[in-house]
């Protein structure tokens, strides 16, 4: 059976979100022959601009056509693409047809203001979330996951998790073992699960431009210690209170979520490298003991550290 997978673009659309779902699909065909049959397609058919200015070919978006699968690339252009009335009536239409509907980054975006999302629950890329949670009160949004499954609707965050989320869309179609190999293909060390956290926006704050990447760095020395708000605070040459404030403000977490994800970065390393038990890794990470570890893992990447041990090994 062939699955016809229709990738819609806009002006302003983010290259990587279409062109890594493409890939995914592509390589996927290559083990299933005859799985899928992709199109491009645009409100207008014709080259359509990305952000970086270069052109993307794109036929003409026709929602009467029936399709497997409707995704929905994100960038810049949802700003725009998400208030166009003509597109999104497109969009409910196609949906309709569609046995799936996904998103890819910003593109939920588009996929709320078309009213898919009511009631449901999905994510879109960090740095939008405050954003999104504002024109969309009605949708569920769990800003900080990879990517999210209500029925048959699939958003995911940015740009990479874009990747995540095809390889979970192959999987469920053609089985893991495809899935596997086109991972593979693609050189991607792993399918992360939906269930991960987005680590990009504190990963983003260690470079030197950034107003806290001292402090993190300083704590990542001391993860074994306790970090309190206070000795985090006096790194900082802040009062406890201001620095609280000045942190969740600028990374979008507070300081003990901050020092929780730096805990499973670290232990996960060290999970996933094999031999140590888990308690040692546990109480040299900074968890007080191992089950307080294994909720902290279960909250960053949806599962618990023997799970990702077992898979490291598999």
């Amino acid at each position: 059976m062939i699955r016809r997978i229709g990738f819609l673009i806009f002006p302003d659309v983010q290259i990587l979100d279409l062109a890594g779902p493409v890939a995914a699909f592509e390589i996927a065909g290559r083990y299933a022959e005859g799985a899928y049959a992709l199109e491009v397609m645009a409100a207008r058919d014709g080259v359509v601009p990305s952000s970086s200015g270069a052109g993307l070919a794109a036929g003409r978006f026709d929602p009467a056509v029936p399709r497997d699968t409707l995704v929905v690339a994100g960038g810049d252009g949802t700003r725009s693409a998400s208030h166009d009335p003509v597109l999104l009536a497109a969009v409910r239409e196609a949906a309709g047809r569609a046995r799936r509907v996904a998103s890819v980054c910003s593109g939920a975006f588009i996929l709320a203001a078309a009213g898919l999302l009511d009631g449901r629950r999905a994510t879109t890329h960090w740095s939008r979330s405050q954003d999104f949670s504002r024109r969309f009160p009605q949708v569920r949004l769990e800003p900080d996951r990879i990517h999210v499954k209500d029925g048959e609707v699939w958003t995911s965050a940015g740009i990479t998790a874009g990747i995540d989320l095809s390889l979970a869309l192959i999987a469920e179609d053609l089985g893991e073992a495809i899935a596997r190999r086109t991972a593979q293909q693609l050189v991607v060390y792993r399918r992360r699960p939906g269930g991960q956290s987005q680590f990009s926006a504190l990963l983003d704050l260690e470079g030197p431009e950034h107003r806290f990447a001292q402090v993190l760095g300083w704590a990542r020395e001391r993860l074994g210690e306790p970090l309190t708000v206070e000795r985090l605070a006096e790194q900082a040459g802040m009062s406890p209170r201001h620095f609280a404030r000045a942190f969740a403000a600028e990374t979008g977490v507070t300081p003990a979520k901050a020092m929780e994800r730096l805990r499973v970065e670290a232990a996960r390393a060290r999970v996933e490298a094999g031999i140590e038990p888990i308690e040692r890794i546990a109480a040299t990470a900074g968890f007080a003991d191992a089950e307080r570890m294994r909720r902290a893992f279960i909250r960053a990447f949806g599962q618990p550290p023997q799970a990702l041990r077992r898979a490291a090994r598999g």
